[in-house]
């Protein structure tokens, strides 16, 4: 029960009109190349679940002869569907791993699963400490926070770098992911470049760290985050704001602290390399120790996880039409909006081009 209530449908979503006067359902067909028909049956990252109501609400609009159901359960667990073809598509925020490629040539039948980056967002550390409404952290203090070492909010390490700030000798609780998440992984990643030294880690979905507490999703940590005073946790930007969070600036040695924003995700992503993966794959690779003035580090990208070939052919039309909107114009353009990071247009043209070629 609990799984279903997590489903995301497109049968459940209504209509609206735009503001000047022509439908919302005019404009997007104008936009959208539909798929007469189909049932696309996907989940994964909790991380794209807000941007991913807004894509499949459009979408059914312009195009209502094709279902789709997205259910947010992380990660881990989208990608553990996929492989075992029980979804055409997997939402995740890390990209597949070599074991996971060479799994998925048996899900699709004379090809592979590839990542394709669609939608980019900067990971923000939320926190609720009364009294304190200005924040800064850098990668050191934060992996020693989330390991445990750093545990009062008064601590000498956290007031060095917020001087003048009445810091308060309240517990720090730090909150991690419970369920398999690649937003997890990013975090670890992070942590690992920034700060070596404090973070031995590896950079996977499970979290590894001692002590601390756990929530599932990004909405079940910003909400304990939100309840709970002294908490500090990491989600994306989207939850952040849906729960008024504030959040962290991050000394990253770049002459100002930097905030969290989609802007300096934008910019993030496209300096990253991509491509790494091979063929028709688009993984990005991050810098996530950059110095450079406004540049937000913590970055991820949520990739749509698909056969490059092998999607059975009854659902092919329909996924070909959805991603080529959610990486088209009209699909990247109100992304800002929710608090994620647009693609790149070099980077959206890429994925377009390769979602062509799916067959």
């Amino acid at each position: 029960m609990a799984v279903l209530a997590g489903i995301v449908s497109l049968s459940a979503c209504g209509s609206g009109a735009a503001d000047d006067g022509e439908s919302a359902a005019d404009k997007a067909q104008a936009d959208i190349a539909c798929a007469q028909q189909g049932r696309l049956a996907a989940s994964g990252s909790t991380a794209q679940q807000n941007a991913m109501k807004h894509w499949m609400r459009e979408y059914q609009r312009a195009c209502p002869g094709v279902q789709i159901r997205y259910v947010p359960i992380g990660s881990g667990g989208g990608v553990a569907q996929f492989l075992r073809g029980a979804t055409v598509l997997a939402g995740t925020d890390s990209a597949l791993k070599p074991d996971e490629v060479e799994a998925s040539r048996q899900t699709c039948p004379g090809g592979r699963a590839i990542d394709l980056p669609m939608v980019g967002g900067p990971i923000a550390i939320g926190y609720n400490v009364d009294g304190v409404d200005d924040l800064v952290l850098d990668a050191p203090t934060l992996a020693r926070i989330f390991d445990s070492e750093i545990t009062r909010w008064d601590a000498p390490e956290i007031q060095r770098l917020n001087p003048g700030v009445s810091l308060p000798p309240t517990p720090i609780v730090a909150v991690h992911r419970s369920d398999g998440s690649g937003t997890t992984q990013n975090f670890n990643a992070y942590l690992a470049a920034a700060a070596p030294e404090q973070w031995p880690y590896e950079a996977e979905k499970a979290w590894q760290a001692k002590g601390g507490h756990s929530a599932a999703g990004s909405d079940g940590v910003a909400s304990q985050v939100y309840t709970t005073d002294g908490a500090i946790g990491y989600v994306e930007l989207s939850s952040a704001a849906e729960e008024k969070l504030p959040t962290v600036k991050l000394d990253t040695g770049a002459p100002e602290p930097v905030g969290v924003s989609a802007r300096a995700a934008s910019a993030g992503i496209a300096a990253a390399e991509v491509g790494a993966g091979g063929g028709k794959d688009l993984t990005v690779e991050f810098d996530y120790a950059t110095e450079a003035p406004g540049a937000y580090p913590l970055v991820q990208v949520t990739y749509e996880v698909v056969c490059d070939k092998g999607t059975p052919a009854e659902a092919l039309p329909a996924l070909k039409s959805f991603l080529t909107y959610t990486a088209g114009e009209e699909g990247q353009s109100h992304l800002a909006k929710m608090h994620y990071a647009p693609l790149p247009d070099a980077l959206a043209a890429r994925v377009r081009d390769v979602v062509a070629s799916l067959s």
